[in-house]
């Protein structure tokens, strides 16, 4: 592949594999299925259609709904227009939902009916920002095949500019709020291009789409197979029976299959009901294994390494590194330049630990209006990732762990200050620290360490609910202890204490588990 990412955006891609493959599968989904070239006339529908609501560059859509090929055919129609297109986390509470509205000011919203439309319309009405418009995209009537038949039959525009911020990811909360991660049409095509061939992706590849797409994990693929010219196929969410009859349907070569995900698979194809024969799987297990091929593309012969949201997924790679390498996150991407500094910024020697800090083609163009935050993360030319790490005596890399903590359930990361900010709001609760407990099927679950107010009372279950209605729920605590102080070295909680004391362990980067 020789695209080139300093001169084209998603939309250009798009339109070149319409002229080149225009009766190849592009889309799947459902009982759905879209060639290139009917794809891109219905993202130059849905361009035109969202520059009748206005939308124009720089702009914000936001989609509040679970996975459809509409959030792929969305994207590329704002990426033509020099538009962001927000995903956002439908596993959100109401007031989570309402921050993101208000803090991306969108001109359009995208919501969804089924399973979330409760929560979505409770966040839209806490939120002060008023869409333009707000499109139901499952609504049978008056829905998204509503909205995009009154496109106007004029051509809308193409910016072509592959440096515009196209696709904004929540994350970093690490302040207690999360904020938008803002990615280039170049950032996402050069990442693509070469993950590509590393994955084995090419023209008649079918992607299944099965994690969320708030997720940059699950769009890393997809992006390398829509630059590959392959077929990205999409299915609402992770049900074990929908995943199993998606492969069959179109012959999915792989997927974003993970954690209790594969279990799911497991457990509905249980007597072989499915044939799953095409499907090329990296995570083993006892029954999934025999029946699922093995990937032995580089990338599924030594999957992973070290990346974050911010540098559109990957900054190291394990295949870079023979297998006997000291380090444990391989090496840099040749698209980015990888240092490891001091507190101030000075480049320490192998072996010692220090901030990563990164530069180059995928890093993002910022978070989106956070003007404090970007010129703090971005000081001296380089994206300042807030994690530790380290290179070893060979050049190989190795992620420690971040600065601030941070949790892991399954894919998704938990800012313990989230939490912590969610169970302090009860009125009964004077002081709160979150740890993570080791969990053999999500990585770590969420336990509460609570001390209560003089003369108040609160049982674990009433806080657990409380942050259910303020938090997403795979953020919530699954369990709490109270206690009458919690520990403290000077005015910090001492979270190595707590992780002692209550079986605290098994997080990103690291190596230590609770027994």
């Amino acid at each position: 592949m020789t695209t080139d990412t300093a001169r084209l955006s998603l939309a250009d891609v798009v339109a070149q594999h319409a002229r080149s493959r225009p009766g190849e599968l592009a889309i799947g989904d459902g009982d759905l299925r879209l060639s290139w070239l009917d794809f891109d006339r219905r993202v130059e529908r849905c361009a035109a259609a969202l520059s009748a609501a206005g939308v124009s560059v720089g702009d914000r859509v936001l989609w509040l709904g679970q996975n459809s090929f509409r959030v792929q055919e969305l994207l590329v129609a704002c990426a033509r227009l020099g538009a962001g297109f927000c995903p956002a986390n439908w596993r959100q509470s109401a007031a989570e939902i309402a921050f993101v509205v208000d803090d991306l000011s969108p001109t359009v919203v995208f919501t969804q009916e089924q399973e979330v439309g409760d929560t979505v319309d409770a966040g839209l009405a806490l939120a002060d920002h008023r869409a333009a418009i707000i499109v139901p995209h499952d609504d049978p009537d008056g829905g998204y095949g509503a909205w995009l038949a009154r496109a106007p039959a004029t051509e809308a525009p193409r910016t072509g500019a592959s440096d515009a911020a196209v696709l904004f990811v929540y994350t970093a909360a690490f302040g207690g709020r999360p904020n938008a991660a803002m990615l280039s049409n170049r950032a996402i095509l050069a990442q693509a291009v070469l993950m590509a061939p590393w994955m084995g992706v090419h023209a008649g590849h079918r992607y299944l789409n099965a994690g969320p797409l708030f997720h940059v994990g699950v769009f890393m693929e997809n992006f390398a197979t829509l630059v590959a010219g392959g077929a990205n196929v999409f299915v609402r969410r992770s049900d074990g029976e929908d995943l199993c009859r998606t492969v069959e349907t179109f012959r999915c070569t792989s997927g974003y299959i993970v954690g209790p995900m594969v279990d799911a698979v497991v457990a509905a194809n249980t007597g072989g009901r499915f044939d799953l024969s095409s499907l090329r799987g990296k995570r083993g297990h006892p029954d999934y294994d025999t029946w699922v091929g093995v990937d032995d593309s580089p990338w599924g012969r030594s999957p992973g390494g070290y990346g974050q949201t911010e540098t559109m997924g990957m900054q190291t790679f394990n295949l870079l590194a023979d297998r006997d390498a000291i380090g444990t996150h391989g090496r840099p991407s040749p698209l980015v330049q990888v240092r490891v500094v001091d507190p101030d910024d000075r480049e320490v020697a192998a072996g010692e630990i220090g901030e990563i800090v990164v530069r180059g083609t995928t890093v993002m163009n910022g978070y989106w209006n956070r003007p404090e935050l970007n010129a703090e993360r971005a000081r001296g030319g380089w994206h300042h990732t807030n994690d530790l790490g380290r290179y070893e005596a060979d050049g190989t890399f190795t992620f420690v762990g971040p600065r601030t903590r941070m949790l892991k359930s399954a894919a998704e990361n938990i800012y313990p200050i989230e939490v912590e900010n969610a169970l302090r709001s009860h009125p009964a609760v004077a002081d709160a620290a979150v740890i993570g407990v080791p969990d053999d099927t999500w990585v770590q679950s969420v336990k509460a360490i609570v001390v209560v107010a003089a003369d108040a009372h609160a049982s674990a279950e009433e806080l657990i609910e409380h942050c259910r209605g303020r938090i997403a729920g795979y953020k919530k605590p699954r369990t709490v202890e109270f206690v009458d102080a919690l520990p403290r070295v000077g005015f910090a909680v001492d979270y190595d204490a707590l992780d002692a004391t209550f079986g605290g362990g098994n997080y990103p980067g690291g190596t230590t588990r609770s027994t």
